[in-house]
């Protein structure tokens, strides 16, 4: 039979059909290469149909330092590759130094260098997407968290890259006579329980690196000009070169190029016999000057205080993320700090994964028998499971009231983790509702603690963060710790200025401990007068006197300032001394008038020129972290239902989705947005095909 004489419905269906056949390639995405075509090299993201693949953009860092008296001076250039022959939009998040005051985004494209601009986050972003919408190379840099930032950049073309470069202001610290700086380089995983409004911002995917060798390569270099000749240089993480080309001036370099898998500390010390006093600086920036105090307590008059009975209360984080090296140096931490304890204090442990066990019900005494069964339940600990801090918390501030005829005792709470979640904000209001008179030490552990989490509630709770960046340390760090814990320098301190008009930050001071300096920092109405210092000494009053007409000049001084104003708003908020709309309008008015970076303003730079043919597809893809030293994947993997790894589990931000894989293996479930698929063709073609059946099933049955 000719096809003319088919029925008219049946030749209007093979009609159809033909032409879907010949459009439906036309329009469909073109899949890239397979794990198997891939070469060794290739990190793979699995689309969301079976057999389409994006090749993860390549990602270089650099990070040069310069230490000039109080301040440093860090400038981070990223270089983004695509290593398609597609136009890529590439995202990374990845951290900076929670207290640093970001100021600066610059993007170079081929010649061309691109300034960024500041500007309320919402306005930022509608600009970057018109620009990438519109296939003008552009740049984003957005806060996610004080220590948690995303860089989004658009159309990268074929085998091209493009250079960012971040610039901020940070201030080394100074802790039991030594300085240290130390430069976030990896985010760890988060948990991140149900509740979480921004999840998908804080879940990059994660390498796992038995199965892919490839690694996010960093250079660092850290330039010291501190204002004296440093002694005893050393890295606490990395293999350094340092060259001294004068007493006061010297090079630290990384000892080639590292992974981007552990934050890089860096230690040194003001020449013997001169132990850190009292430090003075001022900038004036427009006529408005701005100042930064550093002063350290009296550390001799400190050490002769008596030591008074104390109620701790240890915790220790045992979940997934701690395990390997990390769950080790926390349970050496907390036995150490077990053995320090005086028959006359009374003690508890708790323990927590995505569940809490309490030793005791209540602090016991610290004797041989309470002592033994706390060792043995801490040595028995294995990390598994989520990483759920509101109930231990909680539980750890949870203070009762003294019984007649008691005599309060000082009440410190030990808090150790790795700080991998991302509901930083509850556990922060929670210390700020419950804290009472405790006081909160939190000690960091691995190689990318949660610095932001750690250092903010160990201010709400009058305390301070540690930081035990590997094994070698633990001893070290702990005995310092103990010092501390064990003298309690100045209490209740208060700074007044004699000239009117003085803003200073932090609102709050806290209480200082033996070998921690307090860093003050304000604007001032004139230069002038004095500022003064009150607290208490042990029982006894102590004041110093300084006169601001003796401060040293530097630079960067006020946006530090302002960058610390932004964290008293933060802290306002917490202590319910401030609502959401007054914070956001202090945050927003704080960082425009200094250019910061914050949550709630964002840096934007747009080419103006489109490079992006019209027509050509944008592809979007992030680009993978390396999973932190020390961390063990297939323990932080375990569990998809909290998850330890949002990405493995959480439909991500935009519709993308996160785990990485290397070529030739089996990618777990990765989903990158499929724009012009055939999906729909399929499922029209699939339609007629039935109907075509159909027919041709009744006809026979006619016949």
């Amino acid at each position: 039979m000719r096809f003319a004489d088919r029925p008219p419905l049946l030749r209007r269906l093979v009609l159809a059909l033909a032409a879907l056949a010949w459009l439906g390639p036309a329009r469909a995405a073109v899949p890239g290469p397979t794990p198997e075509q891939a070469g060794g090299g290739t990190l793979l993201l699995r689309g969301a149909e079976t057999g389409h693949y994006v090749a993860a953009p390549l990602l270089g860092t650099d990070v040069a330092v310069t230490v000039s008296g109080p301040v440093a001076r860090i400038q981070v250039t990223q270089r983004f590759t695509n290593p398609t022959d597609g136009w890529v939009e590439a995202i990374y998040v990845h951290p900076l130094p929670d207290d640093a005051a970001v100021d600066s985004l610059r993007m170079v494209v081929g010649q061309r260098v691109i300034m960024g601009e500041i500007a309320a986050r919402e306005e930022a972003r509608r600009r970057y997407e018109q620009a990438r919408d519109a296939g003008q190379a552009a740049s984003l840099l957005e806060q996610e968290r004080p220590n948690l930032f995303t860089t989004q950049v658009a159309n990268i073309g074929p085998g091209e890259s493009v250079v960012v470069q971040i610039g901020m202001q940070g201030t080394p610290k100074l802790a039991d006579g030594r300085y240290s700086l130390r430069v976030p380089l990896v985010a760890g995983p988060r948990f991140i329980p149900a509740g979480v409004p921004d999840a998908a911002h804080v879940a990059p995917p994660v390498r796992d690196p038995g199965r892919d060798t490839q690694t996010n390569p960093v250079t660092l270099s850290v330039h010291l000009r501190p204002g004296f000749a440093p002694s005893a240089i050393r890295s606490l993480s990395h293999a350094v070169d340092v060259t001294q080309a004068a007493p006061d001036d010297v090079l630290v370099r990384l000892h080639g190029v590292a992974a981007a898998d552990r934050d890089f500390v860096l230690e040194w010390a003001p020449p013997a016999g001169q132990e850190p006093g009292v430090g003075l600086f001022r900038e004036e920036v427009a006529g408005t000057p701005y100042l930064l105090a550093s002063i350290a307590p009296p550390v001799a008059e400190g050490a002769r205080q008596p030591r008074a009975p104390r109620e701790m209360v240890f915790v220790i984080d045992n979940s997934g993320s701690m395990g390997g090296a990390s769950m080790r140096q926390a349970k050496a931490g907390l036995l150490l700090a077990l053995d320090r304890l005086a028959p006359d204090d009374r003690f508890n442990v708790i323990r927590f994964d995505d569940t809490m066990d309490q030793l005791f019900p209540g602090a016991v005494p610290a004797d041989a028998a309470h002592l033994a069964k706390a060792r043995a339940f801490v040595s028995a600990l294995e990390a598994s499971g989520g990483t759920r801090m509101a109930a231990p918390m909680t539980a750890a501030l949870a203070d009762r009231a003294p019984l007649p005829g008691e005599e309060p005792m000082l009440r410190q709470v030990i808090f150790l983790t790795d700080g991998a979640i991302a509901n930083e904000e509850q556990l922060l209001d929670i210390i700020a509702r419950r804290r009472g008179r405790s006081r909160l030490f939190m000690v960091g552990i691995g190689s990318a603690p949660n610095s932001f989490l750690m250092s903010r509630a160990a201010e709400l709770g009058r305390g301070s963060f540690l930081h035990i960046g590997t094994a070698a340390e633990v001893a070290v760090r702990m005995a310092e710790l103990a010092a501390r814990l064990e003298n309690p320098v100045l209490t209740n301190l208060t700074a007044s200025f004699s000239s009117p008009g003085a803003e200073a930050s932090p609102a709050v001071l806290p209480d200082l401990y033996q070998g921690e300096p307090l860093v003050l920092t304000a604007r001032l109405a004139r230069l002038e007068g004095t500022v003064t210092l009150r607290s208490l000494l042990g029982d006894r009053p102590w004041s110093v006197t300084l006169p601001l007409d003796r401060a040293m000049p530097a630079e960067g001084l006020s946006r530090l300032w302002a960058r610390r104003r932004i964290a008293d708003a933060e802290v306002a908020r917490n202590l319910g001394e401030a609502d959401e709309e007054e914070t956001d309008a202090r945050i927003r008015t704080l960082a425009l008038a200094h250019g910061l970076v914050t949550r709630l303003t964002s840096l934007v730079a747009v080419d103006r020129t489109p490079s992006r043919p019209e027509g050509a597809r944008l592809t979007r893809a992030e680009v993978p972290l390396d999973l932190p030293a020390g961390w063990e994947f297939e323990r932080v993997f375990a569990r998809q239902e909290g998850p330890l790894i949002p990405a493995a589990a959480l439909g991500l931000r935009d519709g993308r989705r996160g785990l990485a894989e290397p070529a030739g293996e089996r990618s777990r479930g990765i989903e990158l947005p499929q724009t012009a698929t055939d999906a729909e063709l399929r499922l029209l073609m699939g339609t007629l095909l039935l109907a075509l059946a159909g027919l041709v099933l009744l006809r026979r049955r006619a016949a």
